[in-house]
């Protein structure tokens, strides 16, 4: 089983190739190829390498697949005793990507 923790947006994921993920939202076109080039861990077949932060030799591709938005959250604030009362909703802008392979230099 090979498989990465890659950081991405200012988060960690556990990335496996053939699989997608929603990251927050990526400026490019849909379907162009992105790489990701923080690999803070790669797990090859159990031969585990370990950055410090990161690998620099190796290189993650994925695909765009679309853009979309994730499910409204209700954010609710309420100060007691002083009848003050917000709701606010919040839909967070995410892109979809198709992981296509981890190489390793």
């Amino acid at each position: 089983m090979k498989y990465a923790i890659v950081e991405i947006s200012g988060r960690q994921f556990w990335i496996e190739t053939g699989k997608y993920y929603d990251f927050n939202r990526i400026p490019t076109e849909l379907g162009k190829q992105i790489t990701l080039n923080r690999v803070l861990l790669l797990n090859n077949d159990g031969n585990v390498l370990i950055g410090q932060p990161y690998l620099n030799s190796v290189i993650v591709k994925g695909k765009i697949l679309k853009h979309l938005r994730s499910k409204k959250t209700i954010v609710y604030k309420m100060r007691p005793k002083k009848k003050t009362r917000k709701k606010q909703g919040h839909r967070q802008d995410l892109t979809r990507v198709l992981i296509e392979d981890i190489n390793i230099n």
